[in-house]
């Protein structure tokens, strides 16, 4: 019994050093560090997984049907400008329900098929999804962009699309003001 509690912490001590490893600025979002992440630790989610992304602190959380934070991370969201156009690409704030699901070879056909693996659309060409240009700033052309491994789990562990179980409604998806 004492071999298999030890065992159980040398797991979770080799599990909390390589995401300490894997993200110098933040927590690995591994559902063992919630703790001292900055989001409210519970939402109202009305008995529905969901989502929320605050483009201002550029970072995202997953509360679960009890609206309890169970992952998050950084968050890069649409650029004030972008500039390529004369156009905000801000992304659009509000909620949203997920309304389509890629894998890992998922690209953009709006902006010369850039790699948005593991995407989860919420406001037409908008989504959530995987990249490896996450900073601290708003820069994306409206999409939010995660750490991949993030987009990973929250594409195959936590989003639903729509779906005979859920009523047609995937996933929801708040985008908080900037």
């Amino acid at each position: 019994m004492i071999r298999k509690i030890i065992f159980a912490l040398l797991v979770l001590l080799a599990l909390v050093t390589m995401a300490s490893r894997t993200y110098a600025i933040e927590i690995s979002g591994s559902p063992f560090a919630t703790e001292g992440a900055p989001l409210p630790a519970h939402i109202n989610s009305q008995h529905e997984n969901v989502i929320v992304v605050d483009p201002r602190e550029h970072n995202w959380g997953a509360y679960d049907k009890k609206g309890k934070l169970v992952r998050w991370g950084i968050a890069t969201a649409g650029s004030d400008r972008c500039e390529d156009t004369p156009h905000s690409c801000r992304t659009t704030t509000g909620y949203f329900r997920i309304h389509s699901l890629g894998n890992s070879d998922c690209i953009s056909h709006k902006y010369d098929g850039a790699a948005m693996p593991y995407c989860m659309f919420f406001n037409g060409s908008q989504a959530l999804h995987g990249s490896t240009d996450i900073q601290f700033e708003n820069r994306s052309h409206g999409c939010v962009r995660v750490h991949i491994d993030d987009a990973m789990w929250l594409r195959y562990h936590f989003v639903e699309g729509p779906n005979e179980s859920n009523h047609f409604r995937g996933t929801q998806i708040i985008i908080r003001p900037y």
